[in-house]
Protein backbone atom coordinates (compact mmCIF):
# COMPACT_ATOMS: atom_id res chain seq x y z
CA UNK A 1 0.00 0.00 0.00
CA UNK A 2 1.01 3.59 -0.89
CA UNK A 3 1.50 6.61 1.77
CA UNK A 4 -1.36 8.61 1.83
CA UNK A 5 -2.22 11.56 4.03
CA UNK A 6 -5.56 11.32 6.26
CA UNK A 7 -7.07 14.68 7.44
CA UNK A 8 -9.72 15.72 9.06
CA UNK A 9 -10.71 18.92 10.86
CA UNK A 10 -11.23 20.28 14.24
CA UNK A 11 -13.82 23.45 15.06
CA UNK A 12 -14.30 24.63 18.07
CA UNK A 13 -18.18 25.10 19.35
CA UNK A 14 -17.44 25.87 22.79
CA UNK A 15 -15.08 25.52 25.41
CA UNK A 16 -13.91 21.80 24.76
CA UNK A 17 -16.45 20.64 22.74
CA UNK A 18 -15.43 20.27 18.86
CA UNK A 19 -17.34 19.03 16.01
CA UNK A 20 -15.14 16.37 13.90
CA UNK A 21 -15.23 17.10 10.20
CA UNK A 22 -13.85 13.59 8.50
CA UNK A 23 -15.09 14.71 5.02
CA UNK A 24 -18.43 16.10 3.11
CA UNK A 25 -20.07 12.28 2.77
CA UNK A 26 -19.72 11.33 6.55
CA UNK A 27 -21.20 13.02 9.49
CA UNK A 28 -19.91 15.59 11.41
CA UNK A 29 -18.74 13.99 15.35
CA UNK A 30 -19.22 15.72 18.50
CA UNK A 31 -16.17 15.31 20.72
CA UNK A 32 -15.97 16.86 24.46
CA UNK A 33 -14.39 16.49 27.47
CA UNK A 34 -16.02 15.09 30.45
CA UNK A 35 -16.99 17.64 33.34
CA UNK A 36 -15.75 19.61 35.29
CA UNK A 37 -13.43 20.28 31.70
CA UNK A 38 -16.31 20.18 29.42
CA UNK A 39 -20.19 18.80 29.42
CA UNK A 40 -19.55 15.48 28.05
CA UNK A 41 -21.95 15.85 24.90
CA UNK A 42 -19.45 13.96 23.14
CA UNK A 43 -17.07 11.13 23.32
CA UNK A 44 -13.64 12.25 24.85
CA UNK A 45 -10.44 12.28 23.38
CA UNK A 46 -9.26 9.48 25.00
CA UNK A 47 -12.34 7.51 24.15
CA UNK A 48 -11.99 8.07 20.44
CA UNK A 49 -8.61 6.65 21.27
CA UNK A 50 -10.14 3.86 22.77
CA UNK A 51 -12.92 3.41 19.72
CA UNK A 52 -9.83 3.74 17.05
CA UNK A 53 -7.64 1.10 18.13
CA UNK A 54 -10.68 -1.40 18.56
CA UNK A 55 -11.83 -0.57 15.58
CA UNK A 56 -9.03 -1.11 13.58
CA UNK A 57 -8.12 -4.32 15.63
CA UNK A 58 -11.90 -6.17 14.73
CA UNK A 59 -11.26 -5.04 11.45
CA UNK A 60 -7.82 -6.65 11.13
CA UNK A 61 -9.52 -9.70 12.41
CA UNK A 62 -12.20 -10.25 10.58
CA UNK A 63 -10.18 -9.46 7.46
CA UNK A 64 -7.56 -12.11 7.98
CA UNK A 65 -10.73 -15.03 8.96
CA UNK A 66 -12.07 -13.86 5.71
CA UNK A 67 -8.84 -14.27 4.04
CA UNK A 68 -9.35 -18.26 4.76
CA UNK A 69 -13.14 -17.71 3.76
CA UNK A 70 -14.14 -18.27 7.61
CA UNK A 71 -17.01 -16.00 9.32
CA UNK A 72 -16.58 -15.17 12.77
CA UNK A 73 -19.05 -12.86 13.42
CA UNK A 74 -20.30 -10.77 15.10
CA UNK A 75 -16.85 -9.59 16.68
CA UNK A 76 -17.32 -7.60 20.02
CA UNK A 77 -14.18 -5.81 21.34
CA UNK A 78 -14.20 -4.03 24.79
CA UNK A 79 -11.33 -1.48 24.75
CA UNK A 80 -10.21 0.06 28.33
CA UNK A 81 -7.51 2.63 28.90
CA UNK A 82 -5.90 3.61 31.89
CA UNK A 83 -5.41 7.25 32.41
CA UNK A 84 -2.97 8.23 34.75
CA UNK A 85 0.10 10.65 35.83
CA UNK A 86 3.66 9.77 34.15
CA UNK A 87 6.94 10.29 36.11
CA UNK A 88 6.85 14.12 35.28
CA UNK A 89 2.98 14.24 36.84
CA UNK A 90 1.57 14.74 33.66
CA UNK A 91 -1.93 12.56 32.81
CA UNK A 92 -0.93 10.38 30.25
CA UNK A 93 -2.37 7.11 28.87
CA UNK A 94 -0.67 4.54 30.50
CA UNK A 95 -1.57 1.77 28.83
CA UNK A 96 -4.80 0.10 26.57
CA UNK A 97 -6.22 -3.26 27.09
CA UNK A 98 -8.70 -4.92 24.29
CA UNK A 99 -10.54 -7.89 25.01
CA UNK A 100 -11.86 -9.10 21.38
CA UNK A 101 -15.30 -11.90 21.43
CA UNK A 102 -16.19 -13.79 18.12
CA UNK A 103 -19.13 -14.91 17.40
CA UNK A 104 -18.57 -18.74 17.42
CA UNK A 105 -16.95 -21.37 18.97
CA UNK A 106 -13.12 -21.61 18.03
CA UNK A 107 -14.02 -24.88 16.27
CA UNK A 108 -16.03 -24.10 13.72
CA UNK A 109 -13.51 -21.62 12.62
CA UNK A 110 -10.52 -23.20 10.15
CA UNK A 111 -6.93 -21.56 10.53
CA UNK A 112 -7.95 -19.89 13.53
CA UNK A 113 -4.01 -20.65 15.23
CA UNK A 114 -3.08 -18.61 12.47
CA UNK A 115 -4.81 -16.28 12.07
CA UNK A 116 -4.47 -15.12 16.14
CA UNK A 117 -0.60 -15.48 15.32
CA UNK A 118 -0.50 -12.68 13.10
CA UNK A 119 -3.80 -10.09 12.90
CA UNK A 120 -2.72 -7.58 15.26
CA UNK A 121 0.44 -7.44 13.23
CA UNK A 122 -2.22 -5.26 10.28
CA UNK A 123 -3.65 -3.43 12.30
CA UNK A 124 -2.42 0.22 11.56
CA UNK A 125 -3.46 2.29 14.57
CA UNK A 126 -2.82 -0.65 16.98
CA UNK A 127 0.42 -0.79 15.88
CA UNK A 128 1.11 2.83 15.60
CA UNK A 129 -0.11 3.46 19.26
CA UNK A 130 1.53 0.47 20.62
CA UNK A 131 4.93 2.24 20.06
CA UNK A 132 4.07 4.78 22.41
CA UNK A 133 1.40 2.95 25.11
CA UNK A 134 1.42 -0.32 25.84
CA UNK A 135 -1.43 -2.53 24.42
CA UNK A 136 -2.66 -5.68 25.79
CA UNK A 137 -5.25 -8.30 23.42
CA UNK A 138 -7.19 -10.50 24.54
CA UNK A 139 -9.46 -12.84 22.48
CA UNK A 140 -11.94 -15.16 23.24
CA UNK A 141 -14.55 -17.29 21.28
CA UNK A 142 -18.29 -17.52 21.60
CA UNK A 143 -17.93 -19.82 24.80
CA UNK A 144 -16.07 -17.76 26.34
CA UNK A 145 -12.43 -19.83 25.69
CA UNK A 146 -9.57 -17.52 25.60
CA UNK A 147 -7.92 -18.29 22.43
CA UNK A 148 -4.78 -15.41 22.94
CA UNK A 149 -3.86 -13.51 25.90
Amino acid sequence: MSEKTVTVELRQQADYRFDIHFDAAMPVVTSDEPPPLGTGLGPSPVQLLCAAVGNCLSDSLLFAFRKFKQTPEPIRCEVQAQVGRNAEGRMRVLKIDAKMHLGVAADQLEHADRVLSQFEEFCTVTQSVGQGIPVHIRVLDARGVILKD
